[in-house]
């Protein structure tokens, strides 16, 4: 048994910093660091469940190339079950190139490669019982299994009790609610960054207000990413709330932060925490998430996250 399926985008991240400006053609610049390390929304937070001491399963695909063998390895090194993580047989494995500048922003430059190819046919739906929470994440990042693919799933599961939840990546095509809009009722939680959210609402930009739209639409739950401002939260039955995030942390790459908030969501969901309690730990994992390079190496076990709460609980924003 497991405690949470995750689903979805997986890749390999080739990170960069400082990056302040691309070199003109034919020319080199220099930076201090060259990192290569697994991304994607799925396997960073898989990976990060399982340095928080939850049993995780992923679920994606990778392709037959080095990169594929480098992220299917470091997520097995990492104590994740990759049963469910399909190699194609032609497509390269899914990467971006993140340039990072010295004040840990980040853009990104992102190939689909296998990720456009996985769907629900790649799902074994028997795996998918061995966990009471299933989590999608690189929603508009996975074109084969976003809208139908999704909502079919979620439908199967949110019929058999177990508790379903989604996050959101920027949507390259424009689609947005259009693509999403039948997943919603079957979720449990619905868990967008800010930006995203205004996307999805059409243009709201009070929380609240968002969160109510999705609400409306079906999702009994809305936890909203707000970056450095922390957390936005509101159940369906009661008034949402603002949990702000921790002050003054050593930034050193932004990359990974909302997947390891969802990931210390997650994790206070499969403990039956209260919402507050949820927020409260996932914004922990974020902000340890933006102290190190890399999208999961900040992350610590969960002893070393409740030290952190502690030691930050008088520094919040």
């Amino acid at each position: 048994m497991f405690d949470v399926s995750c689903i979805g985008v997986v890749t390999a991240d080739v990170f960069a910093k400082p990056v302040e400006a691309l070199p003109e053609k034919g020319l080199l610049t220099k930076v201090d660091q060259i990192q290569l390390s697994v991304g994607g929304c799925a396997s960073n937070a898989a990976v990060a469940l399982a340095k928080l001491g939850m049993k995780a399963q992923l679920f994606g695909r990778v392709g037959p190339d080095s990169f594929g063998r480098f992220v299917k390895g470091e997520i097995d090194g990492a104590g994740v079950d990759t049963e469910g993580l399909h190699i194609g047989k032609d497509s390269q494995t899914s990467s971006s190139v993140v340039a990072v500048n010295a004040d840990g922003e980040r853009s990104i430059m992102h190939c689909f490669g296998s990720n456009a190819e996985f769907g629900l046919a790649d799902i074994d739906f028997e795996k998918i019982r061995r966990a009471p929470v299933l989590f999608i994440a690189g929603t508009f990042l996975l074109p084969s299994f976003d809208g139908e693919g999704a909502r079919e799933l979620l439908r199967r599961a949110n019929a058999e009790g177990i508790l379903c939840c989604l996050d959101t990546a920027w949507d390259p095509s424009g689609a947005w609610m259009d693509k999403i809009g039948g997943c919603l009722p079957y979720l449990d939680w619905f868990m967008p960054s800010f930006e995203e959210a205004v996307m999805l609402s059409h243009g709201k930009k009070d929380p609240g207000d968002i969160a109510e739209v999705f609400v409306s639409m079906g999702a009994k739950n809305v936890a909203i990413k707000l970056g450095e401002r922390g957390c936005y939260v509101k159940t369906r039955n009661e008034k949402g709330f603002y949990k702000p995030a921790y002050a003054d942390l050593p930034v050193a790459d932004t990359s990974g932060a909302g997947d390891c908030f969802c990931a210390g969501f997650l994790t206070g969901l499969s403990k039956g925490w209260p919402p507050e309690k949820c927020a409260q730990f996932a914004n922990a994992a974020g902000g340890m998430c933006v102290t190190a390079m890399g999208t999961t190496a900040g992350i610590k076990g969960m002893d070393e996250t409740l030290a952190f709460i502690e030691k930050y609980k008088n520094e919040m924003r």
